[in-house]
């Protein structure tokens, strides 16, 4: 009988050509993992090009997921399971696995025109690459789909589409995996499709079923219980997606209708897609011609009333400068998305960086402060967006909240909160008594925030616009006095909003080192953080939510070590803002432009040395 061993945790990476279906098979597995009561941590890693040529190096498709029985922060450096659809994500994908993973490839797209296209210059494959053949699962995938559909009436091309599904099965024999969990995925998935939700149950069950025939050359299987189960609904939920969900009870919270003006651009599509399907919630998405009139459109709404949002990436907030800084002279309540990729101009549209801080503190003409918060996973994404709109309509504000294409198509398993529980979220809105002599820059005293009114209040009637407007009543002005004074105030507003503390994780009594990040690395220097700590190192970490205006303890944070690096996946460029704030701070850096997810193991071997050398 073959044994069944468990362990505390698992990476698994699915890879094939952009029409393989492998995003499809990794984000299925993620599920029912996720479901199973684990934590799981998904890097989906999809080239920039539409549709590669099959079998070309340059199209592959990768997707990673990290399984854990306790919390995993990362969807792994190196996978110990890794499924090759043809000999070219072999070729590309090798260098992701561990020197012991089990390999699966489908011997019937290793053919000599395969292994040419993938630059192979003997059919020895494995030989050529240095792999062990023990470890490598030599399996005929494709003749299987077809013997296991040949009773479908279904066409060649129909068949092929459905080889993930293979994939899938056998992986989910190899860990132990509940089908019902993934034909109930299926069903779900092609509900207006039965047959083709049927063919690929046929699929998945005949992979499950070669791997328990042969035993796939595995030694055994593997189990992975969850030993931390907080009671609640769980779902396993996209960056985007909780971004979206963020929006949608912010705006229930604030009792607004939500409106999106957004122009498609990877990474950041997925919210578009995602909150046009909740109409009935009374959410208004506008696909617009172009990222300016996306913009435009969202300041429209937010005058008329409505809780409003933009979405893009990095060009797209290049071109959305001009309207946001409309909404800053207005002070108008608006968020604005930008889901970083790399860069610059149209750079790396499929992967991941954090290059656009400066730019959401500084790209625009003018005295124009915002404030800009950073999502630091998947999960956080709603509670991202939340504040964010909290942020816009009680400070009467444009917010910036960046996410990054990691996290934004990564997933995590998400627990679903009580919306009940959420902060309350109270719009500054002009007041009763404000009626009949009501100034549009007339401003609370206790945030500096300014009374928001809509049109079609009578007794509210105001004009706000481009040009600079006096203090007192709303009537353009080009005083120098008023115009200093206004932008001041503007400044103040922002400065001044309250945010929470930065919370230091780890060892922060007595820390040799402190690393610093901001955003969606959090995962990645936890991890690091954890890893050290389990080699004796004494090590804390301080990741940056909040990043304009600044935490309130950050100077004292930063401070408080002798030892901190700061570590970001761009040039520097948080580093250079902390030392503009906190001039005596002082701090090494990291800095990394790779368009990759940091990799654990070399931060680690690196913070060691800056421990060693001080």
């Amino acid at each position: 009988m073959l044994e069944i061993k468990e362990l505390d945790q698992v990476v698994v990476r699915f890879s094939g050509d952009s029409g393989d279906g492998m995003q499809l098979a990794g984000n299925i597995f993620s599920t029912v993992s996720a479901i199973a009561g684990n934590s799981i941590s998904t890097f989906p890693d999809y080239p920039a090009d539409i549709r590669a040529p099959q079998g070309s190096l340059t199209g592959v498709s990768g997707f990673q997921v990290h399984i854990g029985s306790q919390q995993v922060y990362t969807p792994g450096d190196q996978c110990d399971v890794l499924v090759c659809m043809n000999a070219a994500a072999l070729k590309t994908q090798y260098k992701f696995a561990k020197p012991q993973a089990t390999i699966i490839v489908d011997t019937d797209n290793f053919g000599e025109s395969d292994l040419r296209k993938a630059e192979f210059q003997t059919d020895d494959f494995l030989g050529e690459m240095g792999i062990d053949p023990d470890r490598v699962v030599l399996c005929p995938l494709t003749s299987m789909v077809k013997d296991a559909l040949k009773e479908q009436q279904m066409d060649h091309k129909a068949m092929l589409k459905c080889r993930n599904m293979f994939a899938l099965g056998l992986v989910c024999w190899l860990f132990n995996r509940d089908l019902q969990l993934v034909f109930n995925y299926l069903h779900e998935k092609f509900a207006k499709k039965p047959a083709i939700a049927e063919a690929n149950c046929i699929v998945v069950q005949a992979g499950y079923d070669y791997g328990h025939n042969v035993h796939a050359s595995v030694p055994s299987t593997y189990r992975i219980e969850s030993k931390q189960k907080t009671p609640g609904r769980y779902m396993d939920i996209t960056g985007n997606k909780a971004t979206a969900y963020g929006l949608i009870a912010a705006a229930e919270k604030a009792g607004l209708q939500l409106y999106l003006g957004s122009y498609p651009i990877t990474p950041a599509t997925d919210i578009l897609h995602e909150l046009a399907k909740h109409k009935s919630l009374g959410v208004i998405t506008v696909q617009c011609e172009d990222e300016i009139s996306a913009a435009s459109s969202a300041i429209g709404a937010s005058f008329g009333g409505a809780l409003a949002v933009t979405s893009t990436s990095g060009p797209g907030m290049c071109l959305k400068s001009e309207a946001i800084n409309l909404a800053v002279m207005d002070e108008l309540p608006l968020v604005i998305i930008d889901v970083q990729r790399g860069g610059p101009s149209t750079g790396l549209p499929t992967k991941s960086e954090q290059a656009d801080l400066l730019m959401a503190l500084y790209g625009r003409n003018g005295e124009s402060p915002m404030p800009v918060i950073a999502a630091t996973s998947p999960t956080n994404c709603f509670d991202a967006a939340y504040n964010a709109c909290k942020i816009a309509l009680e400070h009467m504000t444009p917010v910036i909240l960046l996410s990054d294409a990691y996290i934004a198509n990564g997933s995590a398993a998400w627990r679903i909160p009580d919306i009940d529980e959420l902060p309350e979220i109270i719009p500054h809105r002009a007041l009763p008594e404000q009626k009949g002599n009501y100034s549009p820059y007339k401003r609370d005293d206790d945030n500096h925030a300014r009374y928001w009114a809509v049109p079609g209040q009578e007794g509210y009637e105001h004009i706000i616009g481009g040009l600079e407007k006096d203090n007192r009543t709303g009537a353009i002005s080009t005083e120098p006095e008023n115009h200093e004074l206004m932008c001041g105030l503007r400044a103040r507003k922002v400065e001044e909003i309250k945010v929470p503390r930065l919370q230091v994780e780890g060892d922060k009594a007595d820390a040799q080192l402190l690393i610093v990040g901001f955003g969606g690395t959090y995962g990645h220097l936890h991890a690091v953080m954890d890893q050290m700590r389990q080699e004796g190192y004494k090590v804390a970490l301080a990741q940056f939510s909040y990043i304009n205006p600044l935490p309130e303890n950050a100077a004292q944070v930063l401070q408080s070590y002798p030892n901190v690096v700061v570590a970001e996946q761009n040039s520097g460029q948080l580093a250079a803002y902390l030392q503009s704030k906190v001039p005596n701070a002082r701090f090494w850096t990291h800095d990394e432009i790779k368009g990759q997810p940091f990799n654990v193991n070399t931060l680690v071997t690196k913070f060691k040395k800056l421990i060693a050398w001080n």
